[in-house]
């Protein structure tokens, strides 16, 4: 384990959905509580924290999608079992610039946009003039979700631009009038964006929010993971026991999240 050296050192890696906003504000309420530990985050991207737990320089690895199939059997090629345990849920909201006249969108269309199927504002409803689209990197657990639950399992369109985290993207979107994006619901908020709501097959109108993770409505929501090398030992399993009771979820919704309480 990467604490081995340092008993009183937490390594935790991955994820910038989590790692950026949540996970931060949990060491530090953690820490007021445990004085003496350190903890050590780097939020890099999904990939990159369940690579960290199959070569151990991490004791938890953050992750807003599942491991892949050769992920994990990479890990146990060395040795490793990865322990998926679920933390938090979220919402990946559509977000366009203040200025856009658009509130919402189809499900359709958003598929057409962030495929390149359609190339014109002026084609969903809106003003005149090309698509910005802003992703995450492809090193993003985000990345490839929202190509999972969005677009199909299709490939971006050829002109979106890479970003390496949610507050990049809703800063490009923020000062750009032709910006269209996704983020995490913690990052809804940013300043000059604002979030579509998803006009839904069935003519319901759903936003990304507490209540719509929680009744599964919105389409796309999904599971956050802390992952370990096997059951959760040690400071990292007292980081996720806090994580997990009342105290720690209370600091899930307040960091923007969705606690688990609520989406069951």
């Amino acid at each position: 384990m990467a604490t081995s050296a340092s008993a009183q050192k937490l390594v935790i890696k991955g994820s910038d959905t989590l790692g950026a906003k949540m996970v931060p504000q949990l060491a530090e309420a953690y820490r007021a509580k445990t004085p003496g530990i350190v903890f050590e985050i780097a939020a890099e991207g999904s990939t990159t924290g369940i690579a960290a737990i199959t070569d151990g320089t991490a004791d938890i690895g953050m992750s807003s999608r599942r491991a892949r199939p050769t992920e994990i059997s990479a890990a146990l090629a060395k040795g490793v079992t990865m322990k998926p345990c679920v933390v938090s849920y979220d919402a990946m909201a559509v977000i366009v610039h203040e200025s856009n006249p658009l509130t919402q969108l189809t499900v359709r269309q958003v598929e057409q946009i962030f495929a390149g199927d359609v190339k014109d504002w002026s084609v969903v409803g809106g003003n005149a003039g090309p698509f910005s689209i802003y992703t995450r990197n492809t090193s993003s657990g985000t990345y490839q979700d929202w190509k999972d639950l969005a677009m199909k399992k299709r490939d971006y369109a050829s002109s979106a631009q890479k970003m390496a985290g949610n507050e990049q993207i809703a800063a490009e979107v923020g000062k750009n009038p032709a910006g269209i994006g996704y983020v995490g619901i913690a990052y809804k908020e940013a300043q000059g964006v604002k979030v579509l709501a998803i006009l839904l097959k069935d003519g319901r109108l759903v936003r990304p929010e507490v209540a719509t993770v929680h009744n599964k409505t919105y389409p796309y929501a999904r599971p956050n993971f802390f992952y370990t090398n096997g059951e959760p030992s040690g400071l990292a399993g007292q980081f996720i026991d806090y994580l997990m009771s009342a105290e720690g979820q209370e600091i899930v919704a307040k960091s923007g999240f969705v606690p688990l309480a609520a989406a069951k």
